[in-house]
C-alpha cells in the first residue's frame, strides 16, 4: 500500500484513514487521498462534491442521511476537533441499528469513511473547527432525511462536557428517533 493506512471499523463498510505525513522544521505534508490506495484496500468509489464547514463548539450537526440518493462521505478535520459518528441504517446489516464514534482533529489528521446507508453527524468539541468531506453523491434538496441525536434506543454516547452549551438547529431538533427512520 502507499502513503494512506485504511483501517475496518467495528462496524462493516466505515474505515478509518490515516495519511502518512511527512514533518520538518517548515512543517508537513500529506497525502489526503489517493484513489490507488483506496482501490487497493477495497474502496472503489468516485467523489462528486467536497463539501466544508465551519461551526463553533457546542454546535451539533445531524444525524444526516439522503433518502433516494444517499452518499457515501469521506470526512476529516482541518482546524479543531470534532466527534464523529454513523448510525448504520442497513436494515440487512448485521450491525443495524449501532453506531460509531471516533474523534477527528487537525492534530491526529484522521479521516473516517462512511459509506451510503448511514446516518451521519458530529459535535464540535474545540472553539471552533472546519470539517472537510467528499461525497459520492450530489446533494438533492428535498431528499435529506436524518435522525435525532439523542435516541435513546441508539444511546450515542456524546463527549458533552460538563457545562458545554449545545447548539442544534431548529431541523435538527425535530427528526423522529430511530423507529421511525427510513431504512435503507
Amino acid at each position: 500500500m502507499g502513503k494512506i493506512k485504511v483501517t475496518p471499523c467495528p462496524i462493516q463498510g466505515l474505515y478509518m484513514i490515516e495519511p502518512t505525513v511527512f514533518g520538518d522544521e517548515r512543517g508537513y505534508f500529506m497525502e489526503t487521498y489517493n484513489q490507488n490506495d483506496m482501490k487497493e484496500a477495497g474502496l472503489d468509489m468516485t467523489f462528486v462534491q467536497d463539501n466544508q464547514s465551519m461551526s463553533v463548539k457546542g454546535v451539533l450537526r445531524g444525524l444526516h442521511y439522503q433518502k433516494q440518493f444517499p452518499q457515501g462521505k469521506l470526512v476529516r478535520v482541518v482546524r479543531g476537533r470534532v466527534f464523529d459518528v454513523a448510525v448504520d441504517l442497513r436494515t440487512e446489516s448485521e450491525t443495524y441499528g449501532k453506531w460509531f464514534g471516533v474523534e477527528l482533529s487537525e492534530e491526529n489528521k484522521k479521516q473516517f469513511y462512511i459509506p451510503e446507508g448511514f446516518a451521519h453527524g458530529f459535535l464540535v468539541l474545540s472553539d471552533v473547527a472546519e470539517f472537510c468531506y467528499k461525497c459520492t453523491d450530489f446533494y438533492h434538496p428535498g431528499d435529506e432525511g436524518g435522525m435525532i441525536w439523542n435516541d435513546p434506543e441508539i444511546g450515542i454516547q456524546w463527549p458533552i462536557e460538563e457545562g458545554m452549551k449545545l447548539i442544534i438547529s431548529e431541523k435538527d431538533q425535530k427528526w423522529l428517533g430511530f423507529r421511525d427512520t427510513f431504512k435503507f
